[in-house]
């Protein structure tokens, strides 16, 4: 159940609920905040007051209904749990063979550390780091920082910060489920060659990919920076129902703390922002047109070369959506399909459209049509990255089929093209900011008021 936060002008109670925290009282020795109990909405920018949210529960945004803060059962000791699971599920998952194949009578069989080791033998080291970075040290960094910043162990305070912040900056970057979708999209490749087995590693894999996305799930931005250290004091009241910026106020990008707007760098979390991203729409752009010029390249060269018997084939994204689709294959065809094409197109698309209305020169249509700009961009911002699929199938077929002149596969100059393309998507999504759509229509049409529903 949801519960949208108040966004009346009413009188601000200096103790609120906090998630996680039933009354939750200041800290000894410390005032009461004019910050306590109030948040700023980092999608579209509303000042609203955080309600008392029932275990279970989240206070959502009124006005575009992004949540802003969850209310879990145990909110500390949950974070923990499962992060501790998910790191022991990924030592086990990377001890043990993790797939193997049998063609003609020669087995073969990998790890997950060896899939990188592949590539760089292939002289694909920068696809190897892309592997280790998204697939392993990341979550791996951020399930410990999540232990130790929930159990709130004495480390300093500086170490903390830098600990609180790359979780929220890579949370994004964590492609372990997209990985784990690229292997089993790899099954349905290789089960025309040969026989496809698991090894002892892969359950624990899988089990890995579900507990980190529920630590992070679990992880309530707000009650984890108030853990660190609250919110820095206002010299004036905030005012609930008017943007941050006709008050003179910024969210921080990082630990979500009101700051005056003048103020750079965040006293919290020492992270420097600005009441709205500096040129965002320029460097989107910027971005976009770096993708697309890599993106023309990335379709036509081959992402891998497979050879079989001593022919070496090459292959493009194309070519192997229909060679699956020929094969019969049509889930995985339209999988790939969907993700590696229409998917990166689309999302370039939707960004230059979202581009071109927060500009100021799209159709003026009210509130309706602020939400559902809104909305375009949150599905842009979630499936960006979902297109890494193809790259991580290259990466198990390259590191599994190695038979020698039987049959081998080798990844290809169009795979880090590819790459690049989702990295650059993903980038320019991100600095690409949402509260322009809001500030734009707002300026314009003040017909409306965004109260809460």
């Amino acid at each position: 159940m949801c519960k949208d936060a108040s966004c009346s002008h009413a009188s601000l109670p200096q103790i609120k609920m906090i998630a996680g925290h039933p009354e939750k009282q200041t800290d000894a020795g410390r005032a009461p905040s004019e910050t306590d109990g109030v948040m700023l909405c980092p999608q579209c920018d509303l000042m609203v007051t955080l309600p008392d949210v029932a275990e279970g529960d989240k206070a959502v945004c009124p006005r575009c209904y992004t949540t802003l803060s969850t209310r879990w059962v145990e909110p500390c000791l949950q974070p923990v749990c499962y992060a501790v699971s998910a790191l022991v599920m990924m030592v086990f998952a990377n001890l043990f063979p993790f797939i193997n194949m049998r063609v003609s009578g020669i087995y073969n069989q990998i790890r997950l550390i060896e899939i990188p080791q592949a590539m760089m033998n292939d002289d694909y080291s920068s696809l190897a780091y892309l592997f280790l970075i998204f697939v392993q040290l990341i979550p791996a960094f951020c399930m410990v920082a999540i232990i130790l910043l929930c159990l709130n162990v004495p480390l300093p305070y500086r170490l903390k910060v830098i600990m609180g912040r790359v979780i929220y900056l890579a949370k994004a970057w964590c492609m372990v489920e997209i990985f784990l979708v690229g292997v089993l999209v790899s099954f349905v490749k290789l089960m025309a060659y040969g026989n496809i087995g698991i090894g002892l590693s892969f359950v624990p894999y899988c089990l890995f990919c579900l507990l980190q996305v529920r630590a992070f799930q679990c992880t309530d931005r707000y009650l984890f920076w108030q853990n660190i250290r609250p919110a820095p004091a206002l010299t004036k009241t905030p005012k609930p129902g008017v943007s941050g910026k006709d008050q003179g106020l910024r969210l921080c990008p990082c630990c979500t703390a009101i700051l005056p707007a003048d103020l750079k760098e965040c006293p919290r979390c020492h992270t420097v922002g600005y009441v709205r991203k500096p040129n965002s729409l320029q460097w989107t752009i910027a971005l976009l047109v770096t993708s697309i010029m890599l993106y023309i390249p990335a379709n036509i060269l081959p992402i891998m070369v497979t050879e079989v018997l001593g022919n070496p084939m090459a292959s493009n994204i194309m070519s192997g959506v229909i060679l699956l689709w020929e094969d019969g294959s049509y889930p995985v065809s339209l999988v790939i399909f969907i993700a590696s094409i229409m998917v990166p197109t689309l999302k370039i698309l939707a960004i230059l459209w979202l581009c071109y209305d927060a500009s100021g020169k799209g159709a003026i249509k009210g509130r309706q049509d602020r939400e559902r700009m809104h909305v375009i961009y949150e599905i842009v911002e979630f499936v960006g990255r979902w297109s890494m699929i193809d790259v991580f199938v290259i990466g198990v077929l390259s590191a599994l089929v190695r038979m020698g002149r039987l049959m081998s596969i080798y990844p290809d100059i169009g795979a880090l093209l590819f790459a690049v393309v989702v990295i650059l998507t993903m980038i320019a999504a991100m600095m690409f900011d949402p509260r322009l759509l809001w500030d734009r229509k707002q300026t314009i049409t003040n017909k409306e008021p965004d109260s809460a529903e």
